[in-house]
């Protein structure tokens, strides 16, 4: 592979990770700082990417019309299909919160795992909304026109960091702030904070809404750079697990760690894939993903025995006044 391949690989890779970066906050929100736990991330991944999809897309027409069922096609800027993708998600994620977040630890991870998929099979059965399971190809790209095909990727890396920072930025200052603080309560003592006079209840459905609309704009990051997504894109493993390695990785409770996990992580997945097609047989190859997912399962398993805290671990002061 010469240099312009490596530097092209890159990029791409850059791309993937600083998504699934902003995926990993969203989830720190959820977990590292609030303790809910929140195994369908998938379901706000679909959300994020469908809504931003429809919203920035034409109707078809023609001959295309025929093959192609979606129910609204507004043809908007890619900036307001990104803040559609973080309300509706956000809105979901409110409906949702009602009968989910008085369930605690494994009852609520099933809860949450069930509604994505039942999001996902939605997104693949009702033909009507988003084309099933053929989904949505050619979505647009924001700025493309202003730049040459060849280096493109170079200013969507731009546009997904700078998505990145704001995110990070806008978590660090909320979570050194009295509500993020509560936050913290809630997850080591959730009697204790009700008894201070809390609403133990409306936090960790405002910590739910947050995580929930950032994991819908990392959606919609996606759906745009890959310019088609099908409910096949948004399975547990893909859009759920992956996510959950790398902010153990990283550290739960740290932004910082967030970030940094999904940068090992994605490198562990693409990297894994190069030792897969250079290792395995011929006749094996087809089992090549599965392995690639038994490697980041050994991976978590290993994270959690040696060093649970995670690379960077938790941060133990946080507040503005002890800065």
């Amino acid at each position: 592979m010469d240099l312009s391949g490596i530097l092209s690989y890159l990029i791409s890779f850059a791309i993937m990770a600083g998504i699934y970066a902003i995926f990993a906050l969203g989830l720190n929100v959820q977990w590292g700082y609030t303790g809910l736990f929140n195994i369908g991330i998938a379901g706000f991944f679909a959300i994020g990417a469908y809504t931003s999809a429809l919203v920035t897309t034409q109707m078809p027409t023609g001959i295309y019309a025929q093959y192609v069922q979606q129910l609204i096609g507004l043809n908007l800027p890619f900036v307001v299909g990104l803040l559609a993708a973080a309300v509706v998600s956000g809105f979901i994620a409110f409906l949702i919160g009602f009968p989910t977040l008085r369930l605690r630890e494994d009852y609520l991870a099933i809860a949450t795992i069930g509604i994505a998929e039942t999001i996902r099979l939605i997104f693949n059965n009702e033909r009507w909304l988003a084309n099933g399971p053929r989904g949505l190809m050619g979505l647009p790209q924001p700025l493309r026109d202003l730049v040459e095909p060849s280096v493109y990727n170079y200013l969507y890396l731009g546009i997904v960091l700078l998505v990145m920072i704001i995110i990070y930025v806008a978590i660090e200052r909320a979570i050194r702030s009295p509500w993020g603080r509560v936050l913290r309560a809630i997850r080591e003592d959730e009697d204790s904070t009700a008894m201070s006079g809390k609403n133990v209840f409306a936090f960790k459905m405002q910590a739910l809404v947050l995580g929930a609309m950032i994991m819908g704009i990392g959606g919609s990051l996606y759906a745009h750079y890959a310019r088609a997504i099908s409910p096949d894109v948004f399975t547990p493993l893909f859009g759920t697990f992956i996510i959950w390695v790398m902010l153990m990785l990283g550290g739960s409770g740290n932004n910082k760690g967030a970030i940094l996990g999904a940068f090992v992580i994605w490198g562990v997945w693409t990297g894994s894939t190069f030792v897969t097609d250079q290792l395995l047989p011929p006749v094996l190859a087809s089992r090549a993903p599965y392995i690639r997912f038994l490697v980041i399962g050994i991976l978590l398993e290993v994270i959690l025995l040696l060093r649970p805290q995670g690379l960077l671990g938790e941060e133990k002061q946080v507040s503005k006044l002890l800065d």
